[in-house]
């Protein structure tokens, strides 16, 4: 009888030390990059904005463009301002507003003429003319390096073309003639060509050539052809400008994660080996116990370690608030804990997220839910808090996923 519980006691030993072990596993991460350069990760709203100021000159096509030499029709200064994004590398918007002056020549009865005449040999005697204009336009952008040659991050010369609609005010009061019952203005037609040069990550300069289109009777004179109704004029503008790019200003590649697991062979050998000699110890049990039927077993006492599997609890941001679908994995939890050996101590450590918060502010989250989830194993389900400890990491990086949720959290594991 004393021989077949010393061997009871060695086989469920066995069994125990079996379940406890566990089998080193070993995790090679393999990422990859896209090498594919039209593909990148779309970012977030607020980020690709960029802001714009500059100044320039323009010229001025209207009804006596023959009539004046071309360098005497440059007219500066051209303010613009502009405030744009990009939703891809090669797709953006952008609002502008330009406030410019234009230089010509007109009849002597043209509403803005400055009364000095202009030197010509026409018969119509013409003076000059000068007035103010306020343009708002919204341009649909298009980035042909990026569309053409794939995205580049550091790409030194982008060539943007762009098109859209706006609205242009004539800025400025009549000067003669007949005064006018209300301000000349008109829907525009835009479309330009936009010449980047990179600086560094977040300041370019850029060299903008646009033209503008408006009907006729903008400059306060109706066009002379034959077609004068379907006349159309406009400024034609170069604009030197300082482009800030905001938050982030760059296309992450799109990558691959491969995780590839391995298990160390001498070790699985080895619990091979042992699970097969507790089988044969097994099958001897079982025949010795065969042999002792009528005999009266007055006794018979072992060591059960039963180690509860790690659990984990998450939390709300910014919270130490224990949900109740928490509390029931935690009754589980408590119940494995009081049926195992006291000797096991179970280590409750708490956590936050690093992205969120600062050192301080993460420091009593993380020891707040390893206090709360104590509290709850203690006080809700009976666990011996001699059995407990609890330790904070503070903010950490995220642990698991790349999910920044699964990091507020804490894990409980027994040792």
């Amino acid at each position: 009888m004393k021989n077949f519980i010393i061997l009871s006691l060695f086989a469920l030993g066995g069994v125990s030390a079996v379940n406890a072990q566990s089998l080193p596993v070993q995790r090679d991460t393999t990422v990859t990059v896209s090498s594919d350069r039209y593909k990148v990760v779309t970012n977030r709203f607020f980020n690709n904005w960029f802001l714009g100021v500059g100044g320039g000159a323009n010229i001025y096509f209207g009804d006596h463009d023959r009539q004046m030499k071309f360098a005497d029709r440059i007219a500066a200064p051209v303010l613009s301002v502009q405030l744009g994004k990009w939703f891809t590398p090669g797709i953006g918007v952008r609002a502008n507003f330009t406030h410019g002056t234009v230089k010509g020549v007109t009849q002597e009865l043209g509403k803005f003429s400055t009364g000095e005449k202009y030197n010509n040999t026409d018969y119509r005697p013409l003076v000059k003319e000068k007035f103010d204009y306020r343009h708002y336009h919204a341009d649909a952008l298009f980035n042909l390096s990026n569309l053409f040659g794939g995205y580049k991050e550091d790409r030194f010369y982008t060539l943007n073309f762009y098109g859209g609609l706006g609205w242009m005010v004539n800025a400025s009061d009549v000067t003669s003639g007949e005064p006018l019952k209300r301000k000349l203005r008109d829907v525009s037609a835009n479309v330009g060509v936009e010449n980047v040069f990179r600086l560094n990550r977040s300041l370019d300069l850029t060299l903008d050539i646009r033209g503008a289109m408006v009907d006729d009777r903008f400059d306060g004179e109706d066009g002379t052809n034959k077609v004068e109704n379907e006349r159309q004029e406009g400024p034609l503008s170069a604009i030197l400008a300082l482009k800030y790019n905001f938050n982030k200003r760059n296309w992450d590649k799109p990558t691959t994660t491969v995780i590839e697991s391995s298990y160390d062979e001498t070790l699985l050998n080895e619990l091979r080996d042992r699970v097969a000699k507790l089988a044969a110890d097994n099958e001897a049990l079982k025949r010795q116990l065969a042999d002792a039927k009528g005999k009266v077993i007055t006794e018979v006492k072992f060591q059960d370690r039963i180690l509860a599997a790690p659990i984990l609890v998450t939390f709300k941001i910014d919270t130490w608030e224990v949900r109740n679908e928490a509390r029931v994995n935690l009754g589980f939890f408590a119940e494995t804990i009081k049926r195992g050996s006291p000797d096991v101590i179970y280590t409750i450590t708490g956590y936050a997220d690093k992205g969120t918060g600062s050192v301080a502010r993460n420091e009593l989250l993380s020891r707040n839910r390893a206090a709360a989830i104590k509290k709850v194993l203690v006080e809700e389900f009976g666990v011996d808090p001699a059995r407990l400890r609890t330790e904070h990491k503070g903010g950490v990086e995220n642990m698991y996923y790349d999910d920044p949720r699964v990091s507020r959290a804490v894990i409980v594991i027994g040792e």
